[in-house]
């Protein structure tokens, strides 16, 4: 978790400088100030602000938005200062525009952007940061925006296939769902009392529809009590170390489903990895801060594995290999672009692939889902009808035996 520290401490012409910075611990801040060529004399934790980080949340869409047109600026060779001022401007949510503000009268202040940025990590992100704070030091900080949006473009649009792909299933099973109380709750009571008059057995089908339905008017609060229970539980659990691996190798199996998610887990872990290392970040910061982007849990304790493996010696193939997470294909290419010394543009590649793929295997679960749903909602409503009718039957053939 990142944690952010005061610091104080004497430059290299021994001036006094002081200034803020959110690390993952205390080594990796003496590693930064180690490299700026500052000598610490007092360092203080700051106790993060919680409230505010939910607040200040910006899509990822405008995140890109607002890179692309930062790289632009720069390139065109305007000031710092002046590119966050006019981006500021012209942004249009009043929470992004006061952090961009805040980040440049840091600016203004002496630190640099990369420091400036790192004050608010609910919106900019250790990738975000590492690389930013890379394109300073080599002076290349147009080039690395400039790939910084692409990513944030290609991530964004990846999130909404994925996003497709869960949605139509939700939509479908919430109109079945409401039809389903609907005729529960209002239309089965009128066969009842018209069935209660009539006396007599009734068919099993017929039973059991008026049950649920009896259920559902008189307890329902027990079962909104039982789902809200659930839904609880379910999140504490997922919020648990165990829970959250067993929840996310649980999706990971589900058919389909599963599969779009580990594609679209592997097509994020090769493009930021891809662009980390282009960027001139080291290896091992760049699968650490990788590891945080995964989005599941399985696919971060492969790229952690993989990272302390690469620190004793291996190379990145072969404890990617070893974990299983990932396709023989991605492993055999990672390996490739190891020997060739070209691996952040093999990563690029495996990430146009695996992106294609998870938009050809949304089409196919969208194709595949549709004709199923139309055939459950139509079961389930066509199944209570049949069971309204059957006593109706029933009557009929009665007084039909009796004439």
């Amino acid at each position: 978790m990142a944690v952010t520290y005061a610091w104080q401490g004497k430059s290299g012409t021994g001036d006094k400088v002081s200034g803020e910075l959110t690390v993952e611990n205390r080594a990796e801040l003496n590693n930064i100030l180690r490299k700026r060529r500052i000598i610490p004399t007092q360092v203080r934790e700051k106790k993060a602000k919680r409230e505010k980080t939910k607040k200040g949340k910006v899509c990822t869409k405008d995140l890109a938005i607002f890179t692309r047109q930062f790289a632009t600026m720069i390139n065109a060779g305007l000031p710092i200062i002046q590119c966050l001022d006019t981006l500021a401007k012209q942004v249009s949510r009043d929470s992004f525009r006061k952090v961009i503000t805040s980040v440049m009268k840091d600016v203004e202040a002496g630190t640099t952007l990369a420091e400036g940025l790192s004050k608010h990590q609910e919106i900019f992100t250790n990738l975000y940061i590492h690389m930013v704070e890379a394109g300073e030091v080599g002076g290349i900080l147009d080039v690395i925006l400039q790939r910084l949006a692409t990513f944030l473009e290609k991530l964004d649009a990846l999130k909404r296939k994925v996003k497709t792909a869960m949605m139509y299933p939700a939509v479908v099973l919430s109109v079945a769902g409401l039809a389903t109380v609907f005729l529960l709750m209002f239309i089965i009571p009128t066969f009842a009392k018209l069935f209660s008059d009539f006396g007599g057995i009734l068919p099993l089908p017929t039973r059991i529809v008026m049950g649920l339905s009896d259920f559902l008017r008189t307890k329902w609060w027990l079962l909104v009590a039982v789902i809200s229970t659930s839904i609880w539980l379910f999140r504490r659990y997922r919020a648990t170390d165990a829970g959250r691996l067993k929840t996310d190798r649980m999706i990971l199996r589900i058919p389909a489903i599963g599969d779009i998610v580990r594609k679209a887990a592997v097509a994020r872990f090769t493009r930021t990895l891809g662009t980390l290392i282009s960027s001139g970040v080291p290896i091992l910061d760049g699968l650490n801060i990788t590891a945080r982007t995964a989005g599941n849990r399985v696919v971060h304790d492969a790229i952690m594995a993989t990272r302390a493996s690469i620190r004793e010696g291996q190379t990145i193939a072969q404890p990617l290999r070893q974990s299983g997470v990932f396709p023989p294909m991605v492993v055999q290419m990672i390996s490739i672009g190891e020997d060739t010394g070209a691996l952040d543009e093999m990563l690029d590649k495996i990430a146009d692939f695996y992106e294609e793929e998870v938009d050809t295997a949304v089409d196919g679960l969208t194709s595949i889902i549709e004709p199923v749903m139309i055939v459950l909602m139509g079961g389930v409503v066509g199944g209570m009808v049949v069971a309204m009718y059957l006593p109706i039957f029933k009557m009929v053939n009665v007084i039909m035996a009796g004439s």
